[in-house]
Order: structure tokens, then C-alpha cells, then sequence
């Protein structure tokens, strides 16, 4: 089975692909200043869901890019009953490949997609050459909760850095952490259990798949690596990024 399946089977249930909530999304583009008419573009837009929330709390437009067919028809479709397939467009292609008119938008995001481009750092040199000069970037990433961290699990998570890293990495690419919208401990369980619940429900479902044996094993890995590790070392957070004030 495809990497990419196991994501469109765990997500069947899901909107939101990140531990955050409708409201919380709908904050940090209050804090990217986004109004009627601003354009934003979204790197691994998933299911669009942040797209269609600032569409219809502050009337953006934008683009998003997913290297997802499944993503993308699904993010389509929404957007499509939802009546605003003239004001979002979806582009199915990787992230990193994707040309745009540089200096145009209002706002460039990536919430829990950074590996599109490799790193944090990265993402925000690729990022804050789409935005115009007062431009906001939005970005959604993991950091470590603890210096602590179980040797064994950190050596899997080479891309995760403490939260004063990623402040240090901000600032020398010229940006200011403007505002934090920091997932809690009840938007990690939702997030995990609501991929558990998609895979449960799949196995339910294809008793006789062949490829089920995958299925279990990434359904008992995730789960084994949530209440093992993640849920006492790893904290994730979206942070609305400012042009820098020097």
C-alpha cells in the first residue's frame, strides 16, 4: 500500500489534518491580518479547510497546493459546495515545485507541512518570496517540549527543534514571531484518535484486503509512538510571522 494511502484512510473522517480546531485557525488569520480581498497561498493545503474558514470569516481568496490527488478532489468538492470555487483555486503538484508570482500575496502558510520544503528554515525562505512587502507568513510546527527527550525518539525526529530554535531561526531569516496559537493536549488526543478512528473503521470494513496487515501495523505503530513518546515530548504550535522590525 502507498504511503499516501494510509493517510487518505486514516483521514476519511477528518477535515482539519493538524491538532488544532476551526477556532483556532480562524485566530491565526486575525493575526495574519487577513480582510476582504486578501490573497493567501496554502503549501499542503490537505483538505482546505483553513482556505474555506478564512474565505468565509474574512473573505480571502488564495491557492492551495497539495500533492495529493485524493486531497485535492476532496479540497475541490468542498470548496465547490461551499460556493467558492470562483475565490480558491486547489493545484495538485508538490509544493516545492509549484511557480507563483512572487510579491503578491498577503499571506503565504504551510501549517504542519514544512517537510514540502525540508526544514522551518526553508519554508520560510521559500515562503517570504510570495508575500508583499507587509506580508505575514503563517507556519504550523512541531518543537520539543523537553530537553529531554528520549534518545530513541529524537533520533526519528531529526526535524523537530526546541521552541527557542525555531524564535532563533525566525529572527535570522527577518521575521518576528508575532503571535503563537498553541495546540493543547486535548487537540493532540482529538487529532490522533480521530487517524485511529479512520484506520479502525477501514479494518472494520476490508477484512479480507490484502494489504490489511499494513493498515494494523501503521494503526499500532502510531499509537504505540503517541503514548510512548509524543504525548510527553512533542508539542506543536502555529506561529504567525511578521516582517522584521529592525
Amino acid at each position: 500500500m502507498d504511503f499516501f494511502d494510509l493517510f487518505n484512510i486514516s483521514e476519511t473522517y477528518m477535515e482539519l489534518l493538524n491538532p488544532t480546531s476551526p477556532e483556532k485557525i480562524i485566530r491565526l488569520g486575525k493575526f495574519l491580518r487577513l480582510s476582504k480581498g486578501s490573497r493567501v497561498i496554502d503549501f499542503g493545503c490537505g483538505f482546505a479547510e483553513p482556505l474555506v474558514l478564512w474565505a468565509e470569516e474574512f473573505g480571502i481568496s488564495g491557492i492551495g497546493i497539495d500533492v495529493r490527488p485524493h486531497a485535492c478532489e476532496r479540497a475541490r468538492k468542498k470548496i465547490a459546495a461551499k460556493r467558492l470555487a470562483d475565490r480558491i483555486e486547489i493545484v495538485c503538484s508538490r509544493g516545492a515545485d509549484h511557480v507563483f508570482e512572487e510579491g503578491t500575496f498577503d499571506a503565504a502558510t504551510c501549517i504542519g507541512a514544512t517537510f514540502v520544503f525540508g526544514s522551518y528554515r526553508q519554508t520560510i525562505q521559500a515562503m517570504k518570496r510570495a508575500i508583499k512587502k507587509e506580508g505575514r507568513l503563517g507556519i504550523g510546527e512541531t518543537y520539543w517540549l523537553s530537553s529531554n527527550v528520549a534518545p530513541e525518539y529524537a533520533q526519528k525526529e531529526t526535524s523537530t527543534h526546541p521552541e527557542h530554535e525555531l524564535l532563533r531561526i525566525t529572527r535570522e531569516e527577518s521575521f518576528e514571531v508575532e503571535y503563537v496559537v498553541r495546540a493543547s493536549q486535548d487537540d493532540w488526543d482529538r487529532y490522533e484518535a480521530d487517524n485511529w478512528h479512520g484506520l479502525v473503521r477501514w479494518l472494520e470494513e476490508n477484512h479480507d484486503h490484502p494489504e490489511r496487515r499494513q493498515v494494523i501495523e501503521r494503526l499500532r505503530t502510531s499509537q504505540d509512538e503517541y503514548f510512548r513518546f509524543e504525548r510527553e515530548y512533542l508539542g506543536w504550535a502555529m506561529y504567525a510571522l511578521a516582517p522584521g522590525v529592525d
